[in-house]
């Protein structure tokens, strides 16, 4: 044989051995996504009363923040958020509005990844609008599914619960898959949103957990539910107090929904449990990262409200479990505090992917601090916001930092400023934004306020949104009906 056919063969199995070599090193990696879950919803932040013992066990093992929050608490411009590593003054995504940019959905952890070799697959909620064509680029397996019922007849005609459904098909996906690949797969449940549609049932929870909760007394929240009253008037009509008086109203309705509201959880937590089994079955268990978030918080009757939206700490704080089972003993079993986000989320997929983080990404790859390294110069505030454009939902601006959290909600000044000092004040009960002694901080707010928004985009305007009439004119008809 020629000498030179000799080495060409050589020289190229030799860089497919490389090749695989590195698909070796890189984990798969699946990231769980739950709706409507705040912060101090999880058996290992210390709730008393909820069971959530599978991400528990991801905490024991991994990581877990305890100063998780998003950048916007709602949940399409959180997932555009997730998707992108944009905030979104700069994915520009919300309900209403025209689909993520192509240029900026071909930046998404998805895609990256799928250009890096990873098999890519989605399951559940997307949650985000992207052009005809787009989820074809993101994903290899799409398979979107939504409540509205969360029960779905099956073809013996059974129902079965959307939870478990999200867990069956999670389940295909991983034993569709071979150790010649990585997979990353993301399993975004609708749990624990309400069904909206349904004014009696709001939290129709799996069969499994039937009768989880029944012996227990709900605690009442831990700030008083008149607390609205205390705040500006276009809080009073806005669709935090609408929607608890669906869900919240009594003490009766309370007791209901909540421990209905907590089986759903424990539902997610059980078929999280069940897909985690399956990895390990499959041998994927030592080289598989997991990652749990909440799209946004909830405020589940505390303040007087429903939903999420505002600048408050149960709207903003979310869960965080990131579980890498290759980190070193000693990083095993940490609870971090420093400030982490939503928007942190694809760079900290694509390092662990290894794959070309986009320069576009204006989160942190957060992949050091599992392994236990420490960070000088982390953050220690972030830019927060809210920009749907819809009459009963105030858009804000804000600052939520180490010690003071500053909001403005922009389109209600000046009653719609606010300045908490959580160091003093950690319920937020206080509002010091005219209090002559805060003065000097509630200025440097401003300016920090103004500093990231200019970073980000720049001031909130109507005209970068092209259906702005059109929703407007729903807007005004939604305000005749509800008169009505």
């Amino acid at each position: 044989m020629n000498l030179k056919i000799v080495s060409f063969v050589l020289v190229s199995l030799a860089q497919v051995s490389c090749l695989f070599a590195e698909a070796a090193e890189r984990p798969n990696i699946i990231f769980f996504l739950s709706d409507d879950q705040r912060a101090d919803l999880l058996g290992c932040a210390g709730h008393p009363i909820l069971k959530t013992p599978n991400i528990d066990q991801l905490a024991a093992q991994g990581t877990r923040f305890e100063n998780a929050f998003v950048t916007t608490s709602i949940c399409a411009a959180s997932r555009a958020t997730i998707l992108t590593g944009l905030w979104e003054r700069s994915h520009k995504y919300t309900f209403g509005t025209p689909p993520i940019a192509d240029e900026i959905v071909r930046n998404t952890y998805p895609v990256v990844l799928k250009q890096a070799g990873y098999r890519t697959g989605f399951v559940g909620k997307f949650g985000v609008g992207v052009a005809k064509g787009m989820t074809e680029e993101m994903f290899d397996s799409f398979v979107p599914l939504n409540r509205n019922p969360y029960f779905k007849k099956q073809p013996d005609g059974t129902k079965r619960h959307l939870t478990n459904i999200t867990g069956d098909k999670a389940i295909e996906f991983i034993r569709s898959c071979d150790a010649d690949q990585p997979f990353c797969l993301s399993v975004s449940f609708n749990a624990a949103h309400a069904e909206d549609s349904d004014k009696k049932d709001h939290y129709p929870w799996p069969p499994e957990e039937d009768g989880l909760y029944e012996d227990v007394t709900i605690p009442a929240p831990k700030v008083d539910i008149n607390f609205w009253k205390q705040l500006p008037s276009f809080f009073h009509t806005a669709m935090h107090r609408d929607r608890w008086f669906w869900r919240w109203d009594t003490p009766e309705k309370y007791q209901h929904n909540v421990k209905a509201y907590y089986r759903m959880i424990t539902g997610l937590d059980r078929n999280i449990g069940r897909v985690l089994e399956v990895v390990e079955k499959q041998g994927f268990g030592k080289n598989t990262v997991v990652i749990f978030m909440g799209d946004n918080g909830y405020y589940k009757g505390s303040r007087g409200f429903a939903g999420k939206w505002s600048h408050f700490e149960e709207s903003l704080r979310v869960p965080l479990v990131i579980h890498d089972p290759r980190v070193p003993t000693r990083a095993r079993g940490q609870v971090r505090d420093e400030m982490v986000l939503n928007v942190d989320v694809p760079a900290t997929i694509t390092h662990y992917a290894k794959a070309n983080t986009p320069q576009s990404y204006q989160g942190s790859d957060l992949s050091g601090l599992v392994e236990g390294t420490a960070f000088d110069g982390w953050r220690d505030d972030y830019f927060c916001e809210h920009l749907m454009d819809r009459f009963d939902i105030p858009k804000y601006e804000g600052v939520r930092g180490s010690r003071y959290v500053y909001a403005r909600y922009f389109e209600n000044l000046p009653e719609g400023e606010f300045l908490h000092d959580l160091e003093t004040d950690p319920l937020q009960l206080k509002n010091l934004a005219t209090d002559p002694q805060y003065a000097e901080t509630l200025k440097m707010m401003q300016d920090r306020c103004d500093e990231l928004r200019d970073q980000l985009g720049g001031e909130y305007s109507l005209e970068n949104i092209p259906t702005v009439k059109y929703l407007r004119a729903k807007q005004q008809e939604q305000k005749k009906n509800k008169k009505k």
